[in-house]
């Protein structure tokens, strides 16, 4: 009986991230905690938490506070061996916990309240403002751990030095006010 909740724990998440169903491949390594810049302040490392979903711990994971404090570096995706797309998984938790009311919203941290009001404000996420505003509240020292890859990734043209607008931001603002609407009568 416990081995079908956890398997089934795992193929949710699994086949609910983009390319998630890698995660079954996650050899243990560890790689993905030790590039994360968020690492020390997480409940549980990204290694910790594939095992527990793997263990079928879906309480646990939805109450971790890991997911919320993902930044979107995507560091730990291209470092990983097995080419698991973490981040993406991490999305995928966040949605799964507010979808179950399994986090507090008082504790949620800071960055995911940033992240909303850059989308409300832009209609998209501006990473390098997110990353730094949960740095220079949370982490001072770790901006120079991802300086290289983030000055990669700007060059790159993966992330932009300011915000942008998106086209039809009043359209998107009109949900977004129709979705809080409906989410205050629910």
């Amino acid at each position: 009986m416990e081995h079908n909740h956890a398997s089934s724990f795992m193929d949710e998440v699994s086949s609910s991230a983009p390319g998630g169903e890698a995660l079954r491949t996650c050899i243990q390594c560890g790689t993905c905690g030790g590039s994360c810049p968020s690492g020390p302040d997480m409940q549980h490392t990204p290694r910790q938490i594939f095992a527990l979903i793997r263990a079928g711990e879906r309480d646990v994971v939805l109450k971790s506070n890991t997911p919320w404090y993902c930044v979107s570096c995507y560091y730990c995706t291209v470092r990983c061996p097995k080419e698991i797309p973490v981040t993406e998984i991490m999305y995928t938790l966040k949605r799964m916990a507010v979808r179950d009311k399994a986090f507090d919203d008082s504790k949620a941290p800071d960055f995911s309240k940033v992240f909303i009001r850059w989308v409300e404000e832009f209609g998209r996420s501006f990473e390098l403002g997110l990353m730094g505003v949960h740095m220079i509240r949370h982490n001072p020292f770790g901006a120079f751990k991802i300086m290289d890859m983030a000055v990669g990734m700007v060059t790159k043209g993966r992330m932009a030095f300011t915000p942008t607008r998106i086209k039809g931001l009043d359209g998107l603002k009109r949900i977004l006010a129709k979705a809080k609407e409906l989410e205050a009568q629910a």
